[in-house]
């Protein structure tokens, strides 16, 4: 996957279109992601011990994973806030980095 937990993303499509959030939580097996504040929707619930009222509970939604690309953090790249396409490379130490295709700096996780 281009993408991680915790990375910050700009949705390139659909309604929330040019946002940007970060990453809470992968569904690898739909190839979906959920990102904090973007796609909400309201969920309805009965009334039960936990919640006696009941009510509306507004919460995110999955949004594809082909409709996000990761933001590189590089000032000077010349994408930075449009969102850039991601180069895997392995290091001499065998380990394995994303990179932005565009400036070749390392996408970091955002924690």
């Amino acid at each position: 996957m281009h993408v991680r937990t915790n990375d910050l993303v700009v949705v390139k499509a659909g309604n929330e279109a040019g946002k940007t959030g970060k990453i809470i939580k992968i569904l690898t097996d739909k190839k979906r992601v959920v990102i904090k504040g973007i796609n909400l929707v309201y969920k309805h619930t009965k009334p039960s011990q936990k919640n006696p009222q009941g009510g509306r509970i507004q919460k995110e939604a999955s949004i594809s994973i082909a409709n996000v690309l990761s933001v590189c953090q590089n000032k000077n790249c010349r994408k930075h806030e449009s969102g850039v396409r991601v180069r895997k490379k392995v290091l001499e130490n065998g380990t394995k980095i994303r990179i932005c295709v565009y400036c070749s700096s390392e996408i970091m996780s955002a924690e």
